[in-house]
């Protein structure tokens, strides 16, 4: 994946500039005001690369921060409301520049993308893991030590992003082909990786691929969900990985 020069000069600057401006909060309403910005950044910020990026895992990665920081954002405002504090009703003017950038950018935006989730996540963590021990509030305290562990999930997935671009474009290629499923044991096919589909989702990809009666899906150490299945009235071991690639064969 090649980006230019100056565009990635551009979102380097940007990857900097969000990153929060003091990784400790002064007082709850400083953590209320920092952890709001940001988790609203996210949100948006991936909306508005979703259609401008080629790497499968990259747009599931993106797809996650728009799900999980829409959850938390709401939590804490929820949160913030019954302590009688004050959520941002908007981003603040360097937010929302660096979001310009991001939305005028030309396609594709995978690496600089993934490299400001770097920033973003590294800085992310240190706020809510210094308020979840040294806050001056009970109830941010535990937002914030309740939400440690899926922004560390996600600083996980997008360093496992980083590292397979790092490594080439065959590592995280989106034009690998999906696999059609035969009854033939191809297991070979599917892709180890950082996958991001819930159990909930991965079945319900199954099921669309013409398989009924999933079960026993378990997410494997190489990222891929591994189950049973019918079709054609036999019983199939079938998996799928993070592309989204599913692989079958006859029990």
């Amino acid at each position: 994946m090649k980006v230019r020069h100056l565009l990635g000069g551009l979102f380097t600057a940007t990857a900097i500039a969000f990153a929060l401006p003091s990784l400790a909060a002064d007082s709850a309403q400083d953590f209320v005001d920092k952890a709001a910005v940001g988790g609203r950044f996210e949100v948006e910020s991936s909306l508005s690369v979703l259609s401008k990026l080629d790497d499968q895992q990259v747009k599931q990665f993106a797809q996650k921060m728009i799900d999980d920081h829409g959850a938390a954002n709401a939590k804490l405002e929820s949160v913030a409301g019954d302590q009688k504090l004050k959520v941002p009703p908007q981003m603040d003017a360097k937010h929302k520049t660096d979001l310009e950038k991001l939305q005028s950018a030309k396609a594709p935006v995978d690496e600089p993308y993934v490299e400001m989730q770097r920033t973003a996540h590294a800085d992310a963590v240190k706020l809510f893991e210094s308020y979840s021990r040294e806050g001056d509030n009970a109830a941010l305290k535990s937002f914030a030590k309740d939400t440690v562990p899926t922004l560390k999930a996600h600083q996980q997935m997008v360093e496992d992003i980083a590292s397979k671009m790092a490594a080439g474009p065959s590592s995280t290629s989106s034009t690998t082909p999906a696999v059609n499923t035969t009854d033939t044991p191809n297991t070979g096919a599917l892709v180890p990786g950082a996958n991001s589909f819930t159990e909930d989702q991965a079945r319900s990809r199954i099921q669309d691929a013409g398989y009924s009666d999933v079960s026993d899906l378990k997410k494997d150490d190489q990222g891929i969900w591994r189950g049973q299945a019918m079709k054609n009235g036999k019983s199939t071991a079938v998996g799928l990985d993070y592309q989204g690639n599913i692989v079958a064969s006859t029990n």
